[in-house]
């Protein structure tokens, strides 16, 4: 078979780097080895689909080049994913934070991308894996479990490591390897973190208890969201955001309430609630099963009036720096993403268009270009799929 077009994986950014090439008259075929295509598009968001983020910049990506991902962010924005969103009628919200899910279902979001590439004439064929990729003299001979495939171009568009149950692999790696690419080390992004011995023990029987703001930090990067304990560790927003800058042996600092001054609050309940031992009043700010851990393992707990003005003081400086020394993740199997990739030197930040390779081009989460929560990775999937669209 020949065409013009052979799309490697038929995720986000495949499915519209696909549309649009077919838009533009093009002879595309998507291949994809998974027994469907969008699997992470439908299991998005609790199955809303977070599509995309209002407030994208490239400020919210981790990326070896921090300027490489501009130029696409900058030519295909949310606004102009929006409008299909809206053609199509789908209804969406903002949640927060500027992140716009479905009001129904991610399935709506799938749809839409198959409408349209069935539009511009793309043929997908799925459960059909690839065994061998190699240049020849007319561009690109892809030896598939269908039989063998002829393009002009190419487009790795498999995805990372992340959700491995969901099909995931580096295969996408390993054809970037092929063709001389340097490839990044990779490793879980947007990941709950692991605590082990007794820094586990202290933690494990709270496992379920949240709350709803806290902000947790990593040198210089902090994010403000809600947290949880699980029966391994630590996770909600706020700990899936700063997954991504955090490594082992990194000091990780929680400030357990952001929005009080916790010491100037002390001092008022010292005067309000005198004979209320600490762990009673902190239960007033934090889940009452955390504050009675904390008192009982490191604040200590006695009567309000107990307490000197400075000490109390002290113990808010204590609650807005707590120290929690993670000890891992929990890996691939969880993780919405994978850090690290195809090294962004190789690859025209403009077409994506390979630098080594006439005709080779890597979009979307298999480069090394990973989005924060909140709709920013999808963002990049719909820009970098569009930059190599308009050129494949």
């Amino acid at each position: 078979m020949k065409v013009d077009v052979l799309i490697i994986g038929g995720g986000a950014a495949g499915l519209m780097c696909a549309m649009v090439a077919g838009y533009r008259g093009r002879s595309v075929l998507v291949v994809d080895h998974a027994n469907k295509v969008g699997k992470k598009i439908l299991m998005s968001g609790g199955g809303r689909c977070n599509f995309t983020n209002l407030g994208v910049t490239p400020a919210q990506y981790l990326c070896t080049n921090p300027h490489f991902a501009k130029s696409a962010l900058a030519r295909y924005t949310p606004y102009d994913f929006i409008a299909l969103v809206e053609k199509h009628r789908i209804a969406y919200h903002e949640k927060e934070l500027g992140q716009l899910f479905c009001d129904d279902s991610s399935k709506q979001i799938l749809r839409m991308l198959l409408d349209e590439c069935a539009a511009a004439g793309v043929r997908i064929e799925t459960s059909c894996g690839v065994e061998r990729v190699r240049r020849d003299e007319e561009g690109f001979a892809v030896k598939t479990a269908r039989g063998e495939v002829h393009a002009d171009s190419l487009v790795i568009a498999s995805g990372g490591l992340s959700i491995p149950s969901m099909g995931a692999s580096g295969f996408g790696y390993e054809l970037a390897r092929l063709f001389g690419h340097a490839v990044l080390p990779t490793r879980a992004g947007l990941v709950p973190l692991t605590l082990s011995g007794k820094h586990q023990e202290h933690y494990q029987d709270l496992a379920g208890v949240a709350l709803p703001q806290v902000e947790a930090r990593v040198g210089k990067q902090g994010f403000r969201a809600g947290m949880l304990f699980t029966h391994r560790g630590i996770s909600g927003p706020s700990i899936l955001q700063i997954s991504s800058y955090w490594q082992p042996g990194d000091d990780l600092r929680i400030d357990l309430s952001p929005d009080t001054d916790v010491g100037d609050w002390l001092i008022a309940q010292r005067a309000e609630r005198p004979a209320a031992e600490l762990k009673n009043v902190l239960a007033d700010l934090l889940p009452k099963r955390l504050a009675q851990r904390l008192c009982e393992r490191w604040l200590g707990n006695r009567p309000m009036r107990q307490w000197q003005e400075h000490e109390l003081r002290g113990l808010g400086q204590q609650l807005h720096d707590w120290p929690i020394t993670a000890s891992g993740t929990e890996g691939y199997r969880t993780a919405e993403v994978t850090l690290g990739g195809v090294d962004t030197d190789g690859i025209s930040s403009s077409t994506m268009q390979s630098k080594l390779v006439p005709g080779l081009f890597f979009i979307g989460e298999v480069v090394d270009v990973t989005g924060w929560l909140g709709g920013y990775n999808f963002q990049w999937a719909w820009a970098s799929g569009q930059a190599a669209g308009e050129v494949v």
